[in-house]
């Protein structure tokens, strides 16, 4: 992936919630171009500490397990060079200090819940998490406003509500469901404000159905490997015909890389996906090429989750010659293999 990336020599970007899934693998991307980086994270919101509990159910892996794949997150961006700073940016004063010291020249905001369903159970903890943090950002953005010429905010396929059948453009009609597509909207809205009144640049991603390795995030891809390993039935939700645009953090990681050094990327709002829904039985039947005795047991489906699709990429492929390779019989295969290596999976 290297060879295809810019050169950011020069660049200072700062990534608040930089340990989690997508900043992880961004982070030694953007050093590697030449970027000088530096990962601002607290620990404490990572999915390990608000998966567990009685109200998400029994998790798939133990505890520990969780703890490893996140400490192998902090390897990575320490073996690379990054700098690392443990700064909790839900404190105003703590992120403009870090600000002050590092001088960014561009910021990528990702810190936030990851988690619809934990959104819904907990809203306090959400929206302090994932608003007062982006307002938090937005203020140590203005305070540097004159050498910061790039915000780049993580938002969510979730705020389109429902998906029309042929997907979804950028412009189409934004009605979410639920706390958490409802504060990505509120967030969108915080960062075009501040664009409006103070003149920062911006663009506003949204991504569907990330997955790679080291994503714990529980969602439907990690959660079916796990229960797969351990000899667990799949669970699914409905019949399994549900469509979802999954996405391989290589080609999001490429996407927004695009969106860093294309000056056209300024000002807008992006899908950055694969661009094709594929049906959770089509990752069950990948997953069955793996696991031949894996079991289905089927369950009622969550009414708060927005019945998805395909994000049209259209735009980002015109606009920044985005260009995704990862469908998801090249993508989950590898994700499988990470999983099996990193939990010594032996088939008998």
């Amino acid at each position: 992936m290297s060879s295809r990336l810019a050169d950011l020599s020069g660049q200072r970007i700062l990534i608040n919630g930089g340990c989690g899934f997508v900043g992880h693998n961004l982070a030694p991307a953007l050093k590697q171009a030449g970027a000088e980086v530096l990962v601002v994270d607290s620990l404490q919101h990572n999915n390990i500490t608000y998966f567990w509990g009685n109200e998400h159910g029994l998790p798939t892996l133990t505890k520990e397990a969780y703890l490893g794949f996140l400490r192998s997150r902090l390897d990575l961006i320490e073996e690379s060079g990054c700098i690392f700073k443990n700064v909790d940016s839900c404190n105003l004063t703590d992120i403009k200090q870090v600000f002050d010291e590092f001088k960014p020249t561009k910021v990528i905001h990702l810190a936030a819940i990851a988690n619809a369903r934990t959104s819904n159970l907990k809203p306090d903890f959400t929206f302090e998490n994932s608003v007062i943090t982006l307002k938090n950002t937005l203020e140590a953005v203005r305070a540097h406003k004159e050498t910061i010429d790039h915000l780049i905010f993580l938002s969510s396929s979730m705020i389109y509500g429902d998906f029309p059948p042929d997907g979804v453009f950028e412009d189409a009609p934004l009605s979410p469901k639920g706390i958490y597509g409802s504060l990505k909207l509120c967030a969108e809205e915080m960062v075009e404000a501040y664009y409006k009144v103070y003149g920062i640049p911006y663009t506003i991603v949204r991504p569907s159905a990330l997955y790679g390795p080291r994503c714990v995030s529980r969602r439907v891809t990690s959660l079916f490997i796990e229960s797969a390993i351990k000899g667990d039935a799949l669970e699914i939700e409905g019949d399994g015909e549900e469509k979802l645009d999954f996405t391989y953090i290589k080609d999001f990681i490429q996407g927004l890389f695009k969106i860093i050094t294309v000056d056209k990327a300024r000002n807008e709002t992006f899908n950055l996906t694969y661009g094709q829904h594929r049906s959770v039985n089509d990752l069950v039947n990948i997953i069955k090429e793996y696991f031949p005795e894996v079991k289905v047991v089927r369950k009622e489906r969550d009414k708060l989750r927005p019945f998805r699709g395909t994000l049209r990429i259209d735009k980002a492929k015109d606009l920044l010659g985005y260009d995704p390779q990862y469908p998801l019989e090249k993508g989950y295969p590898e994700y499988i293999e990470w999983y099996k290596q990193v939990l010594d999976y032996k088939r008998d």
